[in-house]
């Protein structure tokens, strides 16, 4: 089964019941997982986020235990998973505190291999993407994995991405070391996303949206419910037609293969 990740990150703006809408939207339109982060800003270290506004985006959509314990609640009230990208071991801490038993460790925390034996240690399933390091380093960090089920995501940190830059012969490399490879997608729309389907990946993220007016980049680049419907029926559709139905003919064909075989003399 191809699993389809709807990353909401901080596209909610730190309002709960928006977020609440974007996981009942995301399931609604075929999402298996809505995903969110998990940080606290009281651990940031000083960077260009002190001068370009993020911060500020980052302490407004800080999510509290509260909010995650309510969050959670939310998608098991909605059947969909909860999911959350970690960037350090406290933030994964919390996540284990909670009753998680799945992470997402994002790109740039792909080369952190304290954070990845810890989530390997703890968690049962292990989502990590490998977004900003090379095959080697993906391949020494895979080995630190020993315990959860990986899926391993393939991905090129560039938000929004041209097809041009997707670079799928790398993600096709990686299913030599993962036997669960997948594509988190940064370029615009679903076509690639579907492209990385046809190429064997077992896992697609997407930022998602509802309203591509709402504040921060990432809203601007999500796909929205339509778009992710679009995607999912697309990989309903895939699916039936890989139904096994034998090597003979389908009974519905008996008419022509009776009436219409040999209809003309000669």
């Amino acid at each position: 089964m191809i699993k389809i990740i709807a990353e909401i990150g901080w596209n909610h703006c730190g309002d709960i019941e928006l977020a609440k809408k974007f996981i009942k939207s995301a399931k609604d339109n075929g999402a298996n997982y809505a995903k969110f982060q998990t940080w606290s800003t009281s651990r940031l270290k000083k960077g260009a986020w002190d001068h370009d506004g993020r911060k500020e985006i980052y302490e407004k959509a800080e999510l509290s235990i509260q909010d995650h314990k309510t969050l959670i609640k939310y998608c098991e009230e909605n059947n969909i998973s909860f999911l959350s990208s970690v960037f350090s071991i406290p933030d994964a801490k919390v996540l284990l505190d909670l009753g998680c038993d799945i992470v997402k460790i994002p790109s740039f925390e792909s080369r952190n291999h304290e954070l990845i034996s810890f989530c390997d240690n703890n968690f049962k399933t292990l989502i990590m993407s490998s977004g900003t390091s090379t095959f080697g380093e993906i391949s020494e960090s895979v080995k630190k994995i020993q315990n959860a089920d990986l899926y391993l995501m393939h991905c090129v940190s560039i938000y929004p991405q041209d097809f041009s830059q997707a670079n799928l012969p790398k993600m096709k490399k990686l299913m030599t070391i993962c036997d669960k490879v997948g594509l988190s997608d940064h370029i615009e729309g679903v076509e690639s996303s579907k492209i990385a389907v046809g190429e064997g990946a077992v896992i697609i993220e997407k930022h998602f949206t509802i309203d591509k007016n709402l504040p921060g980049r990432d809203n601007k680049f999500a796909i929205l419910p339509e778009q992710l419907k679009d995607l999912t029926d697309f990989i309903k559709k895939r699916k039936m037609m890989f139904n096994d139905l034998g090597l003979g003919y389908n009974e519905k064909e008996n008419d022509s293969r009776i009436n219409y075989t040999g209809r003309f003399n000669g």
